[in-house]
């Protein structure tokens, strides 16, 4: 798997030839992992089915049920994860912040993800 590099801004690496990629290392599935989650569902011109469901099933008042089952499936269904070892979730009602992190089993090995949306 190859896989353009982030920086810490979330902006794409550009200008370093192959150093600007993720090349079969964890590190590559677990930046895809974000960044299917950071897509919202419909965002995506091409495929507006595509996405998470922040607004209808994770970000609300009666989602609760629904927000560790949409957030692991979406990890799931990125390519190059094949599990989850360990995983976690917070709502911060004041900062109104939603914070996952996950170990998610890679085909390279294992990698860590964490983000707050």
């Amino acid at each position: 798997m190859r896989y353009r590099k982030m920086d810490a801004n979330g902006d794409m690496v550009f200008g370093g030839g192959q150093a600007a990629f993720w090349r079969d290392v964890p590190e590559a599935p677990a930046q895809a992992v974000m960044t299917r989650l950071r897509l919202q569902l419909g965002e995506w011109f091409l495929d507006t089915s595509d996405g998470t469901p922040w607004k209808t099933r994770v970000l609300g008042k009666y989602t609760a049920p629904f927000r560790d089952p949409v957030i692991r499936a979406r990890m799931l269904g990125t390519a190059g994860v094949t599990g989850i070892a360990a995983y976690y979730s917070t709502v911060d009602p004041d900062t109104r912040q939603f914070t996952v992190g996950a170990t998610i089993d890679t085909v390279y090995g294992q990698a860590t993800v964490k983000g707050t949306i």
